[in-house]
């Protein structure tokens, strides 16, 4: 047997940006089966529909700015596409996933000057981008299969999402309409609607879109980003401090703010295991580019995230506060570098 013998040092090289891209899309492949699992293959699709078009996109700039389409191998295309794919509602058009995918290429990415130039995480400029704009067919989620009158199979949502109607000519909102009689299907939705009218938190919690400990279906669907979170840090792509101090301090400001007002506020529960909480704070905050980088920084760059969903959910118009909390916080980056960069031994402070 032969061996290769080398000199010290003996350390091993750090992985290369297509690899750590490509395992960081491996640790999403279970959220992503939770999702399709619990609202049908419409997720699949969008995922799909986002790749192509993240490519295309890619290699069009690539092309007019004369640079080189090996660049598509680093696969950071792949994963902004991924994060696209799996925020819309499973049968959103396919034109929304088009254009968000390709403004989170072209705009949010590439105008910048391409991977690690980007000051704000294209997946989620992508995301408000089409919430602000097209508010309608972003808040269209279906209910969970198991509390969906019409099963929808892996025809209906591929007419659906390309014509607008199911085979049997059924719209994504008449076929919300005849699961829960509401056009509000997530749990967030339902209690921000809820609070809205005046209802009480027990009141609220009688929608059948509810149950176990955080609504049918994106319990589990946030429990499987957690798994893929957890091994994100057991393979050392991620560090620990943004996504603990996110979950941690959105657990604190929730608790507290469920034990002055328990029957007018979401419960901690609700808060961590419901919308985007966990593939946020483990595969959207840590994005190496537009997070913080000191080890302080990063703690303080968490909290702010946990508190800015906290507050949005609680105070502001939206049922989910995760991307416009990642953004408003990537914009404090540079500051909260600067305040919390480390001093090199031996300098004085």
């Amino acid at each position: 047997m032969a061996f290769t013998i080398s000199s010290s040092p003996h350390d091993r090289a750090p992985l290369d940006t297509a690899t750590l891209m490509r395992r960081v899309c491996y640790c999403l492949i279970p959220g992503i089966l939770a999702q399709c699992w619990f609202f049908g293959w419409g997720s699949l699709i969008q995922v799909v529909l986002a790749v192509l078009t993240a490519y295309g996109a890619e290699a069009l700039v690539l092309a007019l700015r004369g640079r080189r389409l090996g660049q598509l191998r680093d696969n950071s295309a792949l994963l902004t596409a991924l994060l696209i794919g799996i925020a819309l509602p499973s049968l959103a058009p396919w034109w929304l996933v088009v254009i968000g995918t390709a403004f989170a290429i072209i705009v949010a990415k590439q105008l910048y000057g391409g991977i690690g130039q980007n000051l704000f995480n294209p997946a989620m400029v992508a995301y408000v981008l089409l919430l602000v704009s097209f508010p309608l067919h972003m808040t269209s989620w279906l209910p969970p299969l198991e509390l969906q009158l019409y099963p929808v199979t892996f025809a209906d949502s591929l007419s659906a999402i390309f014509t607008g109607f199911t085979l049997d000519g059924f719209s994504p909102h008449q076929l919300r309409e005849l699961a829960d009689g509401t056009t509000m299907a997530t749990p967030l939705d339902t209690l921000k609607t809820g609070f809205g009218q005046g209802h009480t938190g027990s009141e609220i919690l009688a929608a059948p879109v509810f149950g176990g400990l955080a609504g049918i279906g994106w319990q589990w669907v946030n429990l499987a980003y957690l798994a893929g979170g957890l091994m994100l840090l057991r393979l050392k792509l991620i560090s620990w401090p943004i996504p603990a101090a996110i979950i941690g301090s959105l657990l604190l400001f929730s608790l507290f703010g469920f034990m002055i007002a328990p029957d007018g506020t979401a419960s901690p529960m609700m808060h961590l295991l419901s919308g985007a909480t966990m593939i946020g704070a483990f595969f959207i905050a840590t994005d190496p580019v537009s997070a913080s980088t000191t080890f302080r920084g990063r703690l303080i760059y968490g909290v702010l995230i946990g508190l800015l969903v906290y507050l949005i959910r609680t105070f502001g118009g939206y049922p989910d506060a995760v991307a416009f909390a990642v953004l408003l916080a990537n914009m404090t980056v540079p500051m909260i570098d600067a305040l919390t960069k480390p001093t090199t031994y031996g300098a004085a402070r």
